[in-house]
């Protein structure tokens, strides 16, 4: 098999399933996609693995973190500090149309 890019041969091995030459190391034919070996403890590092179920996304409304260790993957904020951004801005949009009611009123 050659490569596309510098036309160099890349090792490997036909497929039991087709027959089409597959790259050393890949785990699946490129041609019909068979599985061409055992997957190994090293294929899985449940070391750095969370549960999906438990997982808690970030509370702001535009990230799309999760907390870990207390902060945001994403923003780095605490669930505390967005909850009172949040407090400030919506005081904030209250403020803004008081006083936009106001002025039309006058």
């Amino acid at each position: 098999m050659k490569c596309p890019h510098c036309e160099k041969e890349i090792p490997g091995s036909p497929c039991a399933e087709c027959g089409m030459l597959v790259p050393e190391g890949a785990k699946y034919c490129m041609e019909c996609g068979y599985f061409l070996g055992q997957e190994t403890d090293e294929d899985y590092d449940d070391g750095d693995a969370f549960d999906l179920e438990k997982r808690v996304l970030c509370p702001d409304g535009t990230c799309t973190g999760i907390i870990v260790n207390g902060r945001c993957t994403e923003c780095g904020r605490t669930p505390e500090e967005i909850r009172k951004s949040s407090e400030e801005s919506a005081e904030e949009s209250t403020d803004e149309s008081t006083e936009q009611s106001t002025e039309k009123s006058a």
